[in-house]
């Protein structure tokens, strides 16, 4: 989808503190593919009411990542629009857990529940119930059957990840290019498989032409394996010259075992990874940049997604847009699913401003 650059918003600051990878500031980040289009019809242009319940059901509370997308970008929110937030959930991710948080959110006349779905049917009939009682669902990070909630924030698009990694292990590599290989977690991930199948096609455009892909292996999200696959690459292919581990499992694993070998600087690593995982490998120069999307700005935007909702500014159906506070204007996309955006990169120079 086109984009365009955000252009000079500090995104350090929003995130230092509220641990965002904020838009407030995202110069090196592309305005979500969910933004409208210009002339694009409006659904959403009044406010939001003031008071509205919305609480956030996570799929495991005390979650470093929870934490930032819950207590640190939905709250935000939701005090923005002078609604009552609230965090609750189980302590352990499993199927069914959820379930009894639902019914007691819907008994207490919650206006929004927005959720992190640990499976996708299962906790669906007791979603019926809290929409027929009258609550808006909205999930984030991890969807449930479409015809379960009302809209879902998608936090990066498959293509748009693929995009991510393949350009920025062609700038660490450098113009002259030469052989990478692909770190995954597990052979049947379905999602990971549809990324690595999207950077072979990135490989093909004109200008990675010097990216050759000679190798994919599984850690199968596991810290130890991972370490080991990324050994076993290093022998395999004498020549490497990069690594992408698409993975936050995958990317640390790899980055510990280069930043203590005689590879370190001289086979590049890129991912999906998390801060406070990579940020001595950063600083280290074992890895010059990795990805992830921006977790606070994803339940900041779910936030304000369900305060349109409940005051009647959207439905979900497809085509409408509405503001998202900072993050400006958003439309709802096929399937009621709204795109955060592109994955944020984080650099040296940007690292220390977070923390997850």
């Amino acid at each position: 989808m086109a984009a365009r650059t955000r252009g000079g918003r500090a995104v350090a600051l929003a995130v230092l503190t509220a641990f965002s990878l904020a838009v407030t500031g995202c110069a090196s980040q592309e305005e979500p593919a969910g933004r409208p289009a210009p002339g694009a019809s409006s659904a959403g242009t009044g406010t939001i009411k003031e008071g509205l319940k919305v609480a956030f059901l996570p799929k495991q509370v005390n979650n470093p990542y929870f934490d930032a997308s819950d207590n640190k970008g939905g709250k935000v929110a939701v005090e923005e629009f002078k609604g009552v937030y609230s965090q609750t959930g189980p302590s352990e991710a499993s199927p069914s857990a959820q379930v009894s948080y639902i019914n007691t959110l819907s008994q207490q006349g919650t206006d929004v529940i927005v959720v992190s779905a640990n499976d996708k049917d299962a906790i669906c009939g007791a979603l019926q119930e809290a929409r027929t009682a009258g609550a808006k669902v909205v999930t984030y990070d991890s969807d449930t059957n479409p015809s379960c909630r009302d809209v879902f924030i998608n936090q990066a698009s498959a293509e748009g990840i693929a995009a991510s990694q393949i350009k920025l292990i062609g700038e660490a590599v450098g113009e002259e290019g030469g052989e990478i290989a692909i770190l995954s977690a597990t052979a049947n991930a379905t999602n990971q498989n549809a990324w690595i199948e999207m950077m072979k096609t990135e490989l093909a455009k004109p200008e990675y032409a010097k990216l050759k892909l000679v190798d994919t292996v599984y850690g199968d999200d596991d810290d130890q394996k991972s370490f080991q696959e990324t050994q076993g690459l290093l022998a395999k292919h004498p020549n490497l010259k990069g690594i992408i581990s698409p993975t936050t499992v995958g990317v640390a694993a790899a980055a510990r075992y280069l930043s203590g070998s005689e590879y370190k600087g001289k086979v590049q690593l890129t991912g999906l990874g998390t801060p406070n995982q990579m940020r001595a490998y950063v600083k280290d120069g074992t890895v010059t940049s990795f990805a992830l999307w921006n977790p606070s700005d994803l339940g900041y935007l779910a936030a304000y997604t369900g305060g349109a909702l409940a005051s009647g500014l959207i439905t979900g159906k497809e085509g409408e847009t509405f503001k998202a506070g900072k993050l400006g204007d958003y439309t709802v996309g096929e399937d009621g699913t709204v795109l955060l955006g592109d994955p944020f990169v984080f650099t040296k120079d940007n690292i220390d401003d977070f923390d997850f």
